[in-house]
């Protein structure tokens, strides 16, 4: 089966560490990331997609985050 998440944080480094240790789990970079400003919290926030093909068969209890 093919998971997705969707990744997101403050534009800080936290981010990249986000997105660095999902690559280093097996995830693939899926799309372009995206960066939007925040009017909440007065910041920017990134977001990046990632996909990755396991075995086994989706269901919508499956923990992405385990993968």
């Amino acid at each position: 089966m093919k998971l997705y998440r969707f990744l997101s944080e403050d534009d800080t480094s936290a981010f990249c560490h986000k997105v660095t240790d999902a690559l280093n789990k097996g995830w693939e970079l899926h799309g372009s990331p995206t960066q939007a400003f925040d009017p909440v919290k007065g910041i920017m926030r990134c977001g990046q997609a990632v996909v990755k093909e396991v075995d086994g068969i989706y269901t919508p209890e499956t923990k992405l985050g385990e993968h």
